[in-house]
Formats: C-alpha cells, structure tokens, sequence
C-alpha cells in the first residue's frame, strides 16, 4: 500500500513539474479548444442524424494524409480541402434522405482509406511513414510538440465556430430541426450546410492530431449525446455538451500525463465514463 501511494505521490509530482513546460501548456489549451468545437458541431451532426459523419470524415482525412505523406506534400494544404470536399458531398447527399447520406458516408470513408493505404504500399518507401500512420490512426505524442501556431489555430476555428452559432443561431436551429421547413420560408440551406460541412472538416483535420481518426468521432458524439441525457433545450444542450468536452480533454490530458497512456484514448475514455454518469444521472 505504501509503495502504491509513493507511486502516486511521484506521478503526482511529475504532473506538476510537467505542467511547468509551455508544451504541455499547448497541448491542455489545444485539447480543450479541439474538444469544445467538435462537442458544438455534435450537436448539429447529432439532431441531424449524421453523428456518422465525424467517423466517415476522419477515413477520409487519413487517406489524406496517407498520400500527402508518400508525395511529401504539406498535410494540411492537401488533407484539409479533400475533407471539406468530402464533407460537402455527404451533407448534400444526406438532404432529405437519410440512406443516401449513410451510403456516401460509407462509400467515402472506404474508398479513402483504400486509396491512402494503396498508395502508402506502392510507394512508401521511408521506414517512418508507418509511424507516422499509427499516429493519424489512434493520435500520437505530437500532441506534445504543439507551437504557438497550433494554439492560435485551434483558437480561430472554435472562435469562428461560436460566433456563427451565436449570429445564426435561430437559423442553424431551423435548417437542423427542419430543413425542409427552412428551405420553403426561404432559408438558404445549402450556405448553412456548406458552412457546416466546413467547419466540421477543419474540426476533424486538427482533431486527429490529438485523437486519431479512429477516435475523432468519440470527441463529437459522446458530450453531444451526454448532454441530451440531462437536457431537452437545445441552447443547455449547447452549452453543457461544452463544457464536458473541455472538463474531459483536460482531465484526458491530466490523466495520461499521470498514467502514460495515450492523449486521444484517455480523452475518448472520460468522455465514455461521463456518458455513463449522464444515463445514471437521468435514470
């Protein structure tokens, strides 16, 4: 018993002398803001019935990524665009019939991941690029050399993200709700789907960073659902589906620091345990 609570006062020591270095500092801030908007747009996808576009975008994004990497290519000028493309095509496919956006979520998802993989087979030849997939799959220590770049990037998609929900808040409210509705009042939904679909490849493009892109979709569904366990208006979903995710990346970021486990599954895991305390809560 001893030696456990020497063990735990020595992580706990760790914990805070790490917590000292700006890299660390980054990755708590970043964590969170990734968090907070792929938990905002959740609730978007989730009303929409496309919680399934977070995973099927994530495949694309790493089939992306695969290329981008055998072609050195600058990731983020190369991924980012074919996930907004992707994103676009599923939303639009998805209007109104829901079979259509399930089948394009799962054509796309697989041909991407097909592709990439292909590719990264035919001709990746450099012994680091099999790592460098591990990390797009399941997040990686990278987490842990964001820059101040990074920080401000993060930073300007969930500041964008929050001032279009706060500006066109009754009108994103109608086009999720209604859609059709929406259109016949004169809605210009296709502008308020393609910012969406914008905003949410962004979102997943920065989150596999932190969680992979077998984990991304954990980050947008679990604190959107968790929430509509304890609430029915669509504002307190809102604002309780954030606060999770930011309470969860941060303790994620803390807890894997304490226990050296990997960044994006701790933080998938709180996000699982906090699910279950909401469905006991509303039972």
């Amino acid at each position: 018993m001893s030696a456990l609570a020497l063990t735990l006062s020595e992580r706990a020591a760790k914990l805070v002398l790490y917590l000292r270095y700006p890299f660390v500092q980054n990755a708590l801030i970043v964590s969170a803001l990734v968090a907070l908007s792929a938990a905002l747009l959740g609730v978007f996808l989730t009303l929409k019935r496309f919680s399934a576009i977070g995973d099927g975008l994530s495949h694309v994004a790493f089939g992306a990524a695969a290329i981008a990497a055998v072609f050195d290519i600058f990731d983020l000028s190369f991924t980012l665009p074919v996930t907004i493309i992707a994103a676009v095509i599923i939303l639009n496919a998805g209007s109104g019939r829901r079979t259509m956006g399930d089948a394009a979520i799962a054509m796309l998802s697989t041909g991407a991941l097909a592709v990439g993989y292909t590719v990264l087979n035919l001709f990746g030849g450099s012994a680091n690029l099999g790592g460098d997939v591990c990390s797009a799959l399941f997040g990686s220590a990278a987490m842990l050399t964001l820059t101040k770049s990074d920080v401000m990037l993060a930073l300007g998609v969930t500041a964008a993200l929050v001032i279009l929900i706060i500006i066109f808040y009754y009108k994103l409210l109608s086009v999720t709700f209604d859609e059709s509705f929406s259109k016949a009042t004169g809605t210009r939904t296709g502008a308020y789907n393609l910012a969406i679909a914008i905003v949410c490849a962004t979102v997943i493009v920065m989150g596999m960073k932190l969680a992979g892109a077998l984990l991304i979709s954990a980050l947008i569904v679990f604190p959107a659902l968790s929430a509509m366990r304890l609430f029915k208006g669509f504002a307190s979903v809102l604002v309780t589906s954030g606060i999770i995710a930011v309470v969860g990346a941060t303790l994620g970021v803390l807890v894997s620091i304490l226990l050296e486990t990997p960044v994006g599954a701790t933080i998938a895991a709180v996000d699982v345990v906090a699910y279950g305390l909401c469905c006991l809560v509303r039972k």
